[in-house]
């Protein structure tokens, strides 16, 4: 008599109850901010009652759910404004300074070349050519998110480069170069 079955609503309600600190600590650690973490956390919770019927006939509910919270805040992360290598592009039009143009133009060309293919290709068409992640994923032949993927990558090797660094730093701390 004391056995009552819970309904789906109760079960999803209980799980989520036990399973919030850990969500929530997941979350943070994913975004670095307490209320990015929450909505995330929460924007999890959604998608997880939306597919309720399929996460409790899982093997392991807890992965079920951590997945759809890496799928919510990969789109997150997508969908934020690009980052900027450099703040300002120095104003040479009032000099013609060729050789630092040169040196410039060396650098990068350097720094590219030391990228992988695919990387290169994305960072090409994306940042020089402006194209869209579409218009340079029907130019490379794969999808948007490996157009966004090799970007990605790409510019971080770059900010690692020891030559751009160098003269990105010069670029911030002594005008234009």
């Amino acid at each position: 008599m004391g056995d009552k079955q819970l309904g789906p609503d109760d079960e999803f309600r209980a799980f989520i109850v036990g399973a919030w600190p850990w969500l929530l600590r997941t979350a943070y650690l994913l975004t670095g901010d307490q209320h990015a973490a929450e909505d995330l956390a929460q924007s999890a919770a959604e998608r997880t009652c939306a597919a309720w019927s399929k996460v409790r006939r899982a093997d392991d509910p807890h992965s079920y759910v951590r997945r759809i919270m890496i799928n919510q805040h990969a789109r997150r992360w997508r969908r934020r404004a690009p980052e900027v290598l450099v703040e300002s592009v120095p104003d040479t039009a009032g000099r013609e300074d060729g050789y630092a143009r040169s040196d410039q133009r060396r650098v990068l060309m350097a720094a590219l070349a030391t990228l992988p293919p695919r990387q290169r290709q994305a960072v090409v068409l994306r940042h020089w050519d402006d194209l869209t992640d579409s218009q340079a994923a029907a130019a490379m032949g794969c999808s948007t998110g490996a157009v966004r993927s090799h970007a990605a990558k790409g510019i971080a090797r770059l900010r690692h480069t020891a030559g751009l660094k160098e003269l990105t730093d010069m670029t911030h701390v002594g005008g234009a170069v």
